[in-house]
């Protein structure tokens, strides 16, 4: 098959259909043989992704038996050899026959991230700041734009469950699609539950302890999360099943709002273990 998105290449044309073009677009490598059978499983795989990326990277074919030098160049010891080259440079590579998810995984990080996934990450790296409202406003309207996409719906949740509107959060909570991000949201719901309970005046208020537990619920709710986890704890030091178990599980949702490699989130995770075990 050839094609504007296939070339075969040769050691006097590699320079410049390979090398030259990858500065522009990254250029996938198959270096195969005709004898080689796991190539005649590979090569055509790799020839319909390359027409389904209409683009998005070239695949460049390599007869290893009559471009020993560039086979060597490489250092191919065996065939199938698959090598990613972008900005002249090789990026990733494959020996072998791969199942196509991993194929497809292999060629995906190749492309440069779209503008929805741009998007996301700038609203993962909000929620990171605690810029709840700046947070909210960009996955709104990454909502409307891409209707239903988890990540976006889970951010949302976020957002609003930071800013104290617990009833809002609940009813974005309850029909959150099944996916990974479910057992995510599912974490949250205690939260949103026990914000909607003040707000009805329906939290306990019989003890202390129901006292530091409601003012923790309300500074979560301001979006004061180390001081509403800082009470948590030191409810937690004098009654660890506080109410079945309700202060860790809002120490669980407020954790869940942070990033999951934030250095204070790991902080109040590890106290949280200290205490409780």
């Amino acid at each position: 098959m050839a094609s504007e998105f296939i070339v075969d290449v040769s050691e006097a044309t590699f320079d410049y259909e390979v090398i030259a073009y990858s500065q522009n677009m990254p250029v996938v490598v198959d270096f195969w043989a005709v004898w080689c059978q796991p190539c005649n499983q590979l090569t055509p795989l790799l020839e319909r992704l390359a027409e389904a990326g209409q683009g998005s990277f070239r695949l460049a074919r390599v007869n290893v038996d009559e471009n020993p030098a560039l086979a060597m160049r490489y250092g191919v010891r065996s065939i199938p050899t698959v090598k990613a080259i972008s900005q002249g440079q090789v990026v990733g590579e494959f020996v072998g026959l791969q199942p196509e998810p991993r194929i497809r995984e292999f060629i995906e990080k190749l492309m440069p991230p779209s503008q929805s996934a741009l998007a996301l990450e700038k609203g993962a790296s909000l929620l990171s700041a605690q810029d709840w409202k700046g947070a909210e406003q960009l996955f709104r309207k990454l909502e409307q734009e891409e209707s239903g996409r988890p990540a976006v719906h889970l951010g949302l949740v976020k957002a609003v469950l930071a800013q104290g509107r617990g009833a809002e959060a609940l009813t974005l909570l309850r029909d959150f699609p099944a996916s990974r991000e479910f057992a995510s949201a599912e974490k949250l719901r205690p939260l949103a539950d026990a914000l909607v309970r003040q707000y009805k005046n329906e939290l306990p208020a019989e003890s202390e302890l129901d006292a530091m537990f409601s003012n923790s619920v309300r500074l979560a709710g301001r979006g004061n999360l180390e001081a509403a986890m800082d009470g948590l704890l030191e409810l937690l030091r004098q009654e660890k099943r506080y109410r079945g178990d309700r202060a860790r599980q809002i120490m669980l949702s407020i954790l869940e709002l942070y990033d999951p490699g934030d250095a204070t989130a790991r902080q109040y995770r590890s106290e949280l273990a200290s205490v409780l075990f």
